[in-house]
């Protein structure tokens, strides 16, 4: 995707050939920056602090974050050290995981002179993959957007409504619910997003505006708790977010409000697709209760960063002092409130056999 013009990836190597650069979405909107890794401690404080998110995003750090350790010291127990130490950064987001199982039996199947450079194939390898599984979501969800673009009249545009950041920002590049959102708007589609604000981060007034701007797709911030009102008056013709992880059955765990967004679609028959890269399932599990949660830092809920008239950026305090907070990141939409999962092997229902169908090896592998 672009920036002033300009192609971006959200992380890449830099041009020395080994620190890694990601571009600080704690500055966004207000300003555009990037920021250099080069330890694994960097790696480790990126993804704690949000300079990168997104589960995709959160996978290809940890990959890379690997690679600045093997540069350092490329033996199994420091390997392993660095594994654990990445994992812990996020709890929720399956990709970490997966991501770090990847890029560690990559290093480990290299002898120990070929092992950094094994670590940043493979973290290549990571990032590249995403790219292309999130260009396939986009096809895909782009068949789902045209045909119900198809049943509007006199070239109406078709109002979509997405929860938090989904898009490049999230991922390596293209994003996963955003991205039949660019492919529709680039093909000419009238397309109109509704933007979630997301609290208590605002990822979606934030990230979500900042990107749909910079690509000139329409859309408009609306306050977490208006979505429930457009749908009662025909205003949301489809819904579509993302997915930190997503169980063998169907249900998804999602940015705190999905489901809230889930129960009024489902309430006025809106239909509430998700989309997730293959690496978002996590097949170990069908419930979507077993799926930790993460608990973020409560300040997140009671001050809030914004830009005043003058252009300085400034955070306030938002609730009286004494006043206890809670910060759940995440809730679990099950899968009966799911219309379509949208992969990038194509779409099906969400539940194990819709998965399945899919992805038929893991019905083999765990049978």
């Amino acid at each position: 995707m672009k920036v002033n013009g300009a192609h971006y990836r959200t992380i890449w190597v830099g041009d020395d050939g080994w620190s890694v650069e990601i571009i600080d979405q704690t500055r966004l909107p207000h300003e555009f920056a990037t920021l250099r890794l080069t330890s694994l401690e960097d790696a480790a404080t990126a993804i704690r602090t949000m300079a990168v998110r997104g589960a995709p995003l959160i996978g290809a750090t940890a990959a890379y974050g690997m690679c600045l350790q093997a540069r350092t010291d490329s033996t199994e127990k420091a390997l392993r050290h660095a594994y654990d130490l990445l994992l812990a950064t996020r709890p929720t987001a399956v990709n970490l995981r997966w991501a770090l199982d990847e890029s560690l039996a990559a290093i480990l199947t290299a002898d120990a002179s070929h092992r950094v450079a094994t670590a940043y194939a493979a973290a290549a390898k990571i990032s590249d993959d995403d790219i292309a599984s999130c260009e396939a979501i986009g096809r895909h969800g782009l068949a789902l957007i045209r045909a119900a673009y198809d049943q509007k009249t006199n070239g109406a545009a078709i109002n979509i409504l997405t929860h938090c950041n989904a898009g490049w920002l999230a991922t390596v590049d293209w994003g996963t619910a955003l991205a039949p959102i660019y492919m529709a708007h680039d093909a000419g589609i009238n397309v109109h997003v509704w933007v979630d604000e997301t609290r208590p981060r605002n990822q979606g007034a934030s990230l979500t505006a900042w990107e749909l701007g910079e690509h000139g797709v329409p859309h408009t911030v609306i306050a977490d708790n208006t979505g429930g009102h457009l749908m009662q008056r025909g205003e949301v013709d489809l819904c579509i977010t993302g997915t930190d992880r997503t169980t063998a059955a169907g249900d998804v765990c999602n940015k705190i409000g999905t489901y809230l967004k889930a129960l009024a679609a489902a309430d006025n028959g809106i239909p509430f697709y998700v989309a997730l890269p293959h690496t978002t399932i996590d097949w170990s599990i069908d419930n979507g209760a077993e799926i930790p949660i993460e608990q973020r830092d409560t300040r997140e809920v009671t001050r809030i960063t914004g830009r005043r008239d003058d252009g300085s950026v400034v955070q306030v305090q938002l609730t009286p002092e004494g006043s206890k907070a809670a910060n759940f990141a995440f809730d679990v939409t099950p899968a009966r409130l799911v219309t379509r999962l949208v992969t990038d092997r194509g779409d099906c229902e969400a539940s194990k056999a819709g998965l399945l169908s899919l992805f038929p090896e893991r019905g083999r592998m765990r049978s």
